[in-house]
């Protein structure tokens, strides 16, 4: 998920071209719908779904796998991108769940609905930090403690909606597309000198949203009173396990690593897992060197990295050929998108559904192929530009919908699961994965980027920019 896509991917999906058919991504779809299904079914049925799923996740993963590399054009590098990009994830995700273990941090008193949103805005901003993953570990525990005696299921999916997803979209350490157009030549402040007021726009809607439920949730909760009565007295901020926070930013160093070295370099890093290395012996260390009291504090068990990672290495090993059809049918999928806005919905629907990472890469890789100039850095230099107002547009388009929309289901960022798995093992009553997506992706998200579109990319064609004939027009879209 933190991988850098290579271009040998993209060639092999050429290559395959009419061979990548969608019912090969039948096994992906099945996997979903039963991620989706079977905690809903019977309790017998639900007995043994949660027994075996890491069995019927890796049957289906290693046979897709099989099928796929033996009997496809590159299908064999296809399949083992995909899996050093679960390698990775499962790194990144299971180092930062540890170490956050050993952070215990409390707050003064019982949130409010006004301390509820400063404390999601907080998690937003700190998102762009130590990226989407790192501040839904940290702060996700705190968030229930402070909640705990009115906590809901819209209080865990306003989370993600804002710390696991939105917030992340400023920098490139936030979310994993936005680090993979770093690498590709975007720059570092790009995003955020560019997205800021749509960003601002979402997150202010859904903090808008959120404030109304929780305080509905407050008044019905009959507790204004104990509430106010809290003494000032006490302390507002306590931390333990403050020696983790220095394991925590080795995380985000080994991340961004790959950005600040020579290609040669970073194909080594790659190549060995170098970065990973670093997150797994990060996350050795904190486990090993904290007390086991922080641990019994935070309800600290391996219980939610486990699901997590025997339910995705069956999702990256299924979606290869998924991804594969979208790759080999780039071009036509292009011919049909013909404003910003097609781009922000599609790269985003897609993201919310599939790894956004390689979804990003493809559109990003789309948008360069319409852009009439001698290389790829000049390409890149061109979709920055704000004077290529169509290019510039579709970039910051497909840079939003990847981060915006993988709130749009449980499986469309990694956190996602993470959080909703620390919730469950912490008794905390969560949506199921049709709930989440039909109450409130369906019903909240997706209405407010709607909204973001019209406000931010409205349909106005404008004829691709060609190399040494681009528009003169200063403005942004």
């Amino acid at each position: 998920m933190i991988d850098l896509v290579p271009a040998t991917l993209a060639a092999h999906a050429e290559t395959a071209g009419e061979a990548v058919r969608l019912w090969m991504a039948i096994p992906f779809a099945l996997l979903l719908v039963l991620i989706a299904v079977m905690p809903l079914t019977p309790h017998r049925s639900k007995e043994l779904w949660e027994k075996y799923y890491p069995h019927v996740s890796i049957i289906l993963g290693v046979a897709v796998a099989a099928l796929y590399g033996f009997f496809m054009p590159g299908g064999a590098h296809a399949v083992w991108h995909s899996f050093k990009e679960y390698v990775s994830f499962i790194a990144l995700v299971g180092s930062l769940f540890v170490i956050s273990g050993g952070i215990v941090i409390h707050l003064r008193g019982e949130a409010t609905p006004k301390t509820n949103v400063i404390f999601l805005l907080v998690g937003a901003i700190l998102a762009n930090l130590i990226g989407t993953t790192g501040a839904s570990m940290v702060l996700i525990r705190p968030w229930m403690r402070m909640n705990k005696f009115r906590l809901s299921s819209f209080h865990i999916v306003f989370f993600i909606f804002l710390v696991s997803n939105v917030g992340g979209a400023l920098t490139p350490i936030g979310d994993p597309p936005l680090y993979i157009g770093y690498l590709r030549g975007v720059p570092f402040f790009w995003i955020l000198e560019n997205a800021i007021l749509p960003w601002a726009f979402v997150t202010g809607l859904l903090l808008g949203v959120f404030y109304l439920f929780d305080l509905r949730s407050f008044r019905k909760s009959g507790r204004r009173g104990q509430v106010a009565e809290k003494s000032s007295k006490e302390m507002l901020l306590s931390v333990r396990g403050m020696k983790n926070v220095g394991f925590l930013l080795a995380i985000v160093c080994a991340v961004f690593l790959p950005g600040q070295v020579s290609p040669e370099s970073r194909e080594i890093l790659e190549t060995y897992f170098i970065r990973e290395i670093v997150m797994v012996a990060a996350a050795v260390a904190s486990y090993f060197m904290t007390k086991p009291d922080v641990h019994a504090e935070n309800d600290f068990n391996f219980a939610p990295i486990k699901e997590v990672g025997f339910l995705f290495i069956g999702i990256f090993l299924t979606m290869v050929p998924a991804l594969a059809y979208l790759t080999a049918n780039g071009r036509a999928i292009g011919e049909a998108l013909t404003q910003a806005s097609h781009y922000f919905f599609a790269s985003g629907m897609l993201s919310g559904f599939l790894d956004n990472t390689p979804t990003y890469a493809n559109f990003f890789d789309l948008i360069k192929s319409q852009i009439d100039a001698a290389g790829d850095a000049e390409k890149v230099a061109m979709m920055v530009n704000p004077a290529n107002v169509r290019e510039h547009a579709m970039l910051l388009a497909v840079s939003l919908g990847s981060v915006f929309f993988g709130a749009l289901t449980y499986i469309g960022n990694g956190p996602n699961f993470m959080v909703k798995s620390i919730a469950d093992a912490s008794g905390v009553k969560t949506p199921s994965f049709f709930g989440y997506f039909f109450r409130y992706g369906l019903l909240i998200l997706l209405p407010v980027l709607i909204l973001c579109s019209v406000v931010f990319f409205p349909n106005e064609p404008s004829a691709p920019a060609e190399a040494g004939n681009a528009p003169v027009a200063q403005t942004h879209p």
